[in-house]
């Protein structure tokens, strides 16, 4: 494709930009992608007349004088051009299709002297506003430079890219920007839609506009065509006399202007252009001329080129290209390819061993004897991957957590006095508290607390130290440490004031709890007007210092807000962070004193169990994150950092093989602390650096800056600037790739300075220190891995592998031995992974990724010597397959669904070894694979049973991303705030931890799949469950559960993130919509339809996030045959609307009457009637009689209504009838919380012991199993059971819906129906009339395995949908596959379920309100579909589905009208369980 704008001009069509979803970022460093939109800098013009001209013929260019034109091609003539006009008319424009009506324009102008380029960027018809998100391109420099002269309003966004606003005009919007910068070539940029988070690309790159070349000179436009063609030719001559299409001859002689003109902006003269060209013309048409006859053709000088040789340069060029897999006939091309490289080098005058040498480096010859050996040269080598079961790689390990009441007997006696006074001064403080800071006083201690209120700040300092204590203090105005006598205005009563200092005694502190005793002391200051304290203490003629230094309280900014409302410790283990907090101030004297804490507290966080070990990771998160000081007034010898490291990872790794269940945070604690090592590794960190300064010749500023911060103390941070140096030195000394190194990875010249250390000065090389530099930078780097980068691959192999350093004067050696057990093919793996570790195609290098991660895996989980090094080579491969995947996006862009599907299994595989319970994955890998064998096989469900995978993986990250929530967010908010750390870096923890691991690569690609799954199933972005046409206002929620009592005062469409399936609508909701996913005929889809609430769920992100962000505004709903249609409406429509709902809801309120205890305790289901039991009972006793034999109906027996009115009214449950009576008063008066207060109180019922004699009888004569049969517990759980059955009257859920029609609540009446529980293979709940769609001939039903709590209960996931008309009952259609990740199954049992007075009233859905409670607690069991026959077996499915539908319609012929029916399957056998009216 030409690289001409008039070109891209009019082929539009491949320059559409692409709408993507903003999901992590565009690329990391803001590198330029691959160009699409170049121009070149030409424009038509007069052309002045040529003193010499050429023409191209056949094989050989030919030049004739005196001709105006040059011929390019066989008859095909161009007229020339001059370059740069001298006025400024715009070069480049073009129109371009955003996003549907959103056009971009794009206009350059050509640059005139004095005057700057001019690029307008406009944007027509568009809503939103937006954003332009652009750098430019310079020469030699890979990523975006930022120009100083910018638009109005541009901010620089993370010092990679600039953010200029669009000015509105109107319905358009554009921005101006203007180049005066002459080493700019082009322009690139990406334009984005904050509001809808949305950015627009170009193809999925970045838009490029090439600038025309500016002129330095007037001369430059006098530029004799003559000297282009001469150029043109000697371009020719270079690239070996080619045969060029028209095309390319235009584009070859445009490029030999622009080299002209390069050298003109440099300030060649055209005189000198002229000389030398035309002395080179001449020189090779007399060489041309003498020798004609001796003129080697192009096939003999191709000969001449050896085969080995263009082998060697195609392989060159497939590496560069990313490695990608070439078809036969693209090998050849390639192979011709390098073969024309190698003869232009020919034609420039290299000998074949000059090419030789230059080509065969690095080992490539071996390389490519391998790739010819396996006849592989054009495509990636993969790996042999061992067939495995996965289920040998199931962890089941559930991690546990100690109370924290167990724990308070660990804390130390030293704090707790002063914890005791700290919090008693903050609860009654009310002032902000910067820091608190423990140290030690022998066996006492000394707490500093440092507040802020009104301007001033406090100094408070406790201790329980036995004798009376002097405080002997000063304060520092300018520098740290500095002693400045505090004047009068802030000295504390009885202080006296000394040479440069003051004396203050302390006094008792006062405390509620005499038993606590300490002394304290408090000093009040003005803010700001001095930056610390330094201090001792005097006790009895001793003076009492910190560790032989003086104290000092910091003022300054280190100090950070911590907020008193954020975290309570609740759900943490409390003891632990508060004594991590304590010990702050000595930990953050040095990497090797945090450390040391951090291991001596490794067994108290292993007795908190799994909060203690989140405590560990969220205070080392901390650190690693730089939210913690690092190094602060203390010289530590690297030794004795890696020492501490040492100790601490040990510690780790023997609580890693003792305890499996904490396996998984374990391994994120150890890639916070980096490897470590005794004695040798760490002490060459000061060692090397001076060699290299030696070998080097480089002693002086920076390098001699960095070495004194090296010895001083040294950290992760040495890792980034000494990889920012080796960057430099590779973009041949360019300084701004120094900075932008350091800058994306947090270091800032502000960090560099705040070093006990400061690093001052930049690097300043010279040229001839460039080899020697790179070869021992690359050298320390790997020392300086193998201390503090736990998850770097290189480094961990390494240390895995062995290695020797040897060495040097006084330098220490190193020799890390080789681990002896690994397995035999683990080296030949760690090989090719370092071979492929940048290739661009990465399915290979994720293959051997997680090959080796698999070979590992044993040695993991048994005891091991060298542990933690293959833990930490284990972290490194997990985190290598993250950055792999998130570099093969773009390769997945035109992807098949296929591929992204096998790159979904290599990513769950990854989570797999990373997870301690990993069931829930492995049966998600396992139904992902199964996917991809119906795809290939081209089932024709194979996109509907992918996206029923699809969401059980979602549910899966869902769980795991709650999970994390759970364990670790508490601990960040509650040690956050008594560390004072930022506020921002504590509310997103959590979130950080899951966007750094395989959890979101996962989540992306799952993103990236399912709008291919749902077009190819025919799914839509809607399931409308309840299709009700809808006006109302929308309102976001995040859990309908958090409003279903709510009342709404103007009809309201719920936008609700999560929705389980048992809520209840709240009044005045016209409509729910969620991005959740509800079963069809849950509760909440129930309710809705039978309410004629529009219910539905919307799969589309876009969507949801538009009706989100019109939130408040008045929308209509409006079901169709695509889904939902929605559209912005007037309130006048709403009028309409809420006067024709008025004139249809004007119904009146339901009324209950009350049932009366009959006299009996238990009945058999031959005495079910009306005044007796619901209608629930009565449906079973009429079934059993009347269905076919082939349906079996459970025996049942109740306990009638007024049964519990009755119990509760004798006299050994008189106590629970008084407490009653008051909770139900509180209840009358709004107080919600007495609900649950009820149902407890319920559950200390006594049952009379008529109740059981009766319930025995019924119940045996039934042949039912007696519980008491089996003792006495069983007995006590059954009647466990049915007082949670009738305590369920009091749950909020019915409550509020008996409250919204106005029902008595006193007035519901309860029995029990009592059934034995058929251990169900299935369970279905089948509706006769299709709820959806209204389509009486059609019967809808859900199917699940195992109990059907799972469908009616809320339970996550979708159950397995199908319709089946009537009239076929033998063709069922499968709407969706199941989902759900659990299925509940059970022993031989006893059911007591809910048969209330108030499920069987016309016009209200009260089924499924109240309790059905088993006797015995269900198993959860996480479910393997592929194993499923109802899944996998295509006629079992057809025959089972059939079954189920044939019941529906027998029973629904039974009643005359639709029935909601739930039953079981059992071995084949259909079991209904219950029947009622489908409303």
């Amino acid at each position: 494709m030409s690289n001409s704008v008039s070109q891209n001009l009019l082929q539009q069509s491949l320059l559409r930009p692409i709408v993507f979803e903003h999901q992590s970022k565009l690329n990391s460093s803001s590198i330029p992608a691959n160009t699409l939109y170049q121009s070149t800098a030409s424009k038509a013009a007069k052309t002045q007349k040529s003193q010499l001209s050429s023409k191209f013929m056949g094989k050989c260019w030919s030049f004739r004088r005196g001709e105006h034109t040059m011929e390019l091609g066989r008859g095909d003539a161009v007229t020339t051009c001059s370059v740069l006009p001298s006025d400024p008319v715009s070069q480049l424009s073009g129109k371009f299709n955003l996003d549907r009506h959103i056009e971009l324009k794009v206009a350059v102008s050509a640059p005139v002297s004095g005057a700057p380029t001019q690029v307008e960027i406009e944007v027509t018809n568009g809503a939103n506003p937006l954003i332009l998100h652009w750098g430019a391109i310079c020469e030699k420099k890979e990523k975006w430079v930022l120009p100083a002269r910018r638009p109005q309003g541009t901010k620089v966004y993370k010092d990679r890219a600039l953010r200029s606003p669009f000015v509105k005009s109107g319905a358009n919007a554009f921005v101006k920007i203007e180049i005066d910068d002459s080493t700019i070539q082009a322009l690139e940029f990406l334009i984005v839609d904050e509001t809808q988070n949305k950015w627009f690309k170009n193809n999925g790159a970045n838009f490029h506009i090439k600038l025309p070349l500016r002129e330095k000179l007037e001369a430059n436009a006098l530029l004799p065509e003559e000297l282009v063609q001469i150029q043109a030719y000697l371009r020719w001559e270079r690239k070996g006399k080619r045969m060029y299409t028209p095309q390319q001859e235009k584009e070859e002689y445009e490029a030999a202007r622009l080299e002209l003109l390069e050298e003109i902006a440099k300030g060649t003269s055209i005189e000198k252009i002229q000389t030398r060209l035309t002395r080179k013309a001449d020189a090779g048409k007399t060489k041309a001329d003498a020798s004609k006859s001796k003129e080697l053709s192009i096939s003999e000088i191709k000969n001449m080129i050896p085969d080995d040789l263009v082998q060697i340069q195609a392989y060159i060029r497939w590496e560069k290209a990313g490695k990608p897999n070439y078809s036969s006939e693209l090998q050849l091309r390639e192979f011709e390819e390098a073969r024309k490289e190698l003869l232009a080098e020919l034609q420039r005058g290299s000998t074949i061993d000059d090419i030789k040498k230059k080509i065969t480096k690095g080992g490539i010859e071996t390389k490519v004897a391998k790739q010819l050996e396996n006849k592989k040269l054009f495509r990636t080598e993969r790996i042999q991957r061992k067939k495995m079961e996965v289920m040998q790689l199931l962890n089941k390990h559930q991690p546990k957590s100690v109370e924290e009441k167990t724990l308070v007997g660990v804390e130390p006696s030293v704090q707790t006095a002063l914890e005791h006074f700290a919090k008693t001064k903050e609860e009654h403080d009310g002032n902000v508290v910067h820091s608190k800071k423990l140290y030690k006083l022998g066996d006492k201690g000394l707490l500093v607390i440092l507040s802020k209120s009104a301007g001033k700040v406090m100094v408070s300092l406790v201790s329980d130290f036995n004798e009376p204590l002097t405080l002997h203090w000063g304060l520092s105005r300018e520098n740290a440490g500095q002693w400045v006598e505090p004047p009068p205005s802030v000295l504390p009563p009885g202080s006296v004031s000394q040479n440069s200092a003051s004396e203050t005694p302390f006094s008792n502190a006062s405390s509620r709890d005499p038993s606590y005793k300490a002394q304290c002391l408090e000093i009040e200051l003005e803010e700001g007007s001095f930056i610390g304290m330094p201090f001792v203490l005097r006790s009895g003629g001793k003076w009492l210092k910190d560790k032989g230094s003086d104290f000092y309280v910091d003022f300054g900014s280190g100090f950070r807000h911590a907020q008193k409302t954020a975290g309570d410790g609740k759900c943490t283990a409390k003891s632990l962070l508060d004594k991590i907090a304590a010990m702050e101030g000595e930990a953050e004297k040095s990497f090797m004193h945090r450390f040391n804490i951090a291991a001596d507290l490794v067994d108290q966080a292993k007795s908190a169990g799994e909060l203690g070990l989140a405590g560990i990771l969220v205070w080392m998160r901390f650190m690693a994150t730089r939210q913690l000081i690092w190094n602060k007034n203390y010289n530590v010898k690297p030794r004795e950092i890696s020492k501490a490291q040492d100790r601490l990872t040990d510690m780790l790794q023997n609580v890693f093989t003792n305890h499996p269940e904490y396996r998984e945070l374990l391994r994120m604690i150890m890639s916070t602390v980096g490897r470590g090592g005794e004695g040798d590794v760490g002490q060459r960190i000061r060692d090397e650096i001076l060699v290299i300064q030696r070998n080097n010749d480089c002693k002086g500023g920076m390098m001699e800056e960095w070495h004194q911060k090296l010895h001083n103390n040294t950290s992760p941070d040495d890792v980034v600037i000494c990889q920012a140096l080796i960057d430099y030195i590779n973009s041949d000394l360019d300084i701004s790739v120094y900075w932008k190194t350091l800058n994306k990875n947090g270091i800032t010249k502000e960090r560099l300075l705040s070093y006990d250390r400061a690093i001052h000065s930049e690097p300043n090389f010279r040229r001839d220190q460039k080899d020697g530099l790179l070869r021992d930078l690359g050298s320390y780097m790997r020392t300086l891995k193998a201390v503090h980068s736990g998850a770097d691959l290189e480094s961990a192999i390494s240390n895995c592998m062995g290695y020797v350093s040897k060495g040097q004067g006084f330098m220490v050696g190193v020799q890390i031995n080789p681990i002896s057990d690994l397995p035999s093919r683990f080296p030949e793996l760690l090989q090719f992974i370092m071979e492929h570790i940048e290739d661009k195609n990465v399915e290979a290098l994720l293959e051997g990724l997680l090959e080796a991660r698999q070979e590992l895996r044993p040695l993991l989980f048994k005891s091991h010597a060298r542990l933690k090094d293959l833990l930490f080579l284990d972290i490194a491969l997990d985190s290598t397959v993250r950055t792999a995947i998130e570099r093969g996006y773009e390769g997945l862009n035109n992807a098949g669904p296929e591929k992204i599907m096998y790159f979904i299994t290599l990513v769950i595989e990854n989570l797999v070894l990373s997870s301690d319970d990993n069931e829930d994955l492995i049966y998600c890998w396992k139904g992902w694979n199964h996917a991809i064998d119906a795809c290939k096989s081209r089932n024709g469900h194979w996109a509907l049973y992918a996206k029923s995978i699809l969401d059980r993986t979602r549910l899966s990250l869902s769980n795991k991303a709650e999970c994390y929530q759970r364990v670790l967010q508490p601990s960040a908010e509650y040690l956050g705030r008594l560390l004072g750390v930022d506020h921002v870096a504590v509310s997103i923890f959590t979130e950080e931890i899951i966007r750094g691991g395989s959890a979101a690569s996962l989540s992306s690609l799952l993103n990236r799949l399912d709008p291919v799954l749902r077009k190819t199933a025919n799914l839509g972005s809607w399931q409308v469950i309840s299709p009700v046409e809808a006006v109302g206002y929308v309102s976001v929620v995040n859990e309908l559960l958090d409003v279903q009592d709510k009342s709404y005062e103007r009809p309201t469409i719920l936008v609700a993130k999560n929705v389980k399936g048992e809520e209840e609508i709240p009044d005045g909701t016209v409509a729910v919509l969620t991005p959740d996913m509800p079963d069809v005929l849950s509760h909440v889809s129930v309710r809705a339809r039978n309410s004629k609430v529009c219910f539905a769920t919307c799969f589309d992100s876009n969507t949801l996030d538009y009706l989100q962000a019109n939130e408040g505004k008045l929308l209509r709903l409006k079901p169709s045959s695509s889904g939902l249609l929605y559209s912005e409406v007037k309130e006048s429509e709403l009028e309409n609307v809420s006067s024709s709902h008025a004139k249809e809801d004007g119904v009146s309120s339901l009324t209950l009457v009350k049932k009366q205890f009959c006299g009996k305790y238990a009945i058999s289901s031959d005495e079910f009637t009306n005044d007796l039991v619901g209608a629930k009972s009565r449906n079973i006793s009429y079934l059993k009689r009347k269905v076919p034999s082939w349906i079996g109906i459970p025996t049942s027996v109740a306990i009638p209504f007024g049964v519990f009115e009755k119990v509760l009214s004798e006299s050994i449950n008189q106590a629970v009838a008084e407490k009653l009576q008051s909770l139900k008063g509180r209840l009358r008066e709004g107080d919600f919380s007495a609900l649950k207060a009820i149902r407890a109180t319920i559950l200390e019922l006594q049952a009379p012991k008529k109740l059981v004699q009766e319930l025995m009888y019924e119940m045996k004569k039934s042949q039912m199993p007696w519980p008491g049969d089996e003792g006495e517990q069983r007995w006590g759980q059954a009647w466990m059971a049915i007082k949670k059955v009738w305590g369920s009257k009091w749950n909020e859920r019915a409550y509020f819906s008996t409250r919204k029609i106005k029902v008595d609540h006193e007035y519901l009446c309860m029995a029990v129906l009592v059934q034995e529980i058929i251990n169900a293979d299935y369970a279905f709940v089948i509706h006769t009339t299709n709820p959806s769609s209204g389509d009486s001939s059609e019967i809808y039903a859900e199917v699940v395995k195992g109990l059907g709590e799972t469908l009616v209960g809320a339970y996550p996931g979708r159950a397995l949908s199908f319709v089946c008309k009537k009239s076929d009952i033998n063709s069922p259609q499968v709407l969706g596959y199941p989902s759900k990740s659990i299925g509940l199954f059970i022993r031989r049992s006893i059911i007591f379920r809910s048969d209330s007075n108030g499920e069987d009233l016309e016009g209200y859905a009260g089924a499924g309100l109240y309790d059905s409670v088993p006797m015995d607690k269900e198993e959860k069991v996480v479910l393997d579909y592929t194993t499923d026959k109802l899944i996998i077996d295509g006629n079992f499915q057809k025959s089972m589905l059939s079954s189920i539908a044939r019941a529906g319609k027998v029973i629904e012929d039974l009643y005359g009208s639709p029935q909601d029916i739930e039953g079981v399957v059992k071995e084949g056998k259909i079991y209904v369980v219950q029947t009622r009216p489908q409303m």
